[in-house]
């Protein structure tokens, strides 16, 4: 079972882009700049910043940003094996966000409870 057409939401957001662009150019102009900006010292290869911003994108949890992504990787020759390692690391960190955050949560409940 599928979760949804990827090549469809991919299509639809590239569609979606220049009615956006339109009406905002400055935007647009600035969203390329960092799109641009992200590779310019090349510490990074493509494939590896691929890599990273498909773990980054599973942790916001954007669709669109999953379907460019994994275009991107595909293009820049990601494997399958590096995509389940990088999706790995997202998956590790979503839990030790989870417990980090649940601490704070614990810590404000007791402070709060006993200021209440």
């Amino acid at each position: 079972m599928a979760f949804m057409k990827w090549t469809d939401l991919l299509d639809t957001l590239k569609r979606s882009y220049k009615g956006l662009g339109n009406t905002n150019p400055k935007m647009l102009e600035a969203y390329r700049g960092l799109t641009l900006a992200q590779g310019a010292n090349e510490a990074l290869d493509a494939k590896t910043r691929e890599l990273i911003a498909m773990a980054v994108a599973v942790t916001t949890r954007c669709d669109g940003c999953i379907s460019s992504h994994a275009a991107a990787a595909a293009k820049a020759g990601a494997t399958e094996a590096e995509m389940s390692a990088a999706l790995g690391v997202a998956i590790a960190l979503n839990a030790g966000a989870a417990y980090v955050y649940s601490l704070r949560a614990m810590e404000a409940f007791g402070e709060l409870k006993t200021a209440a």
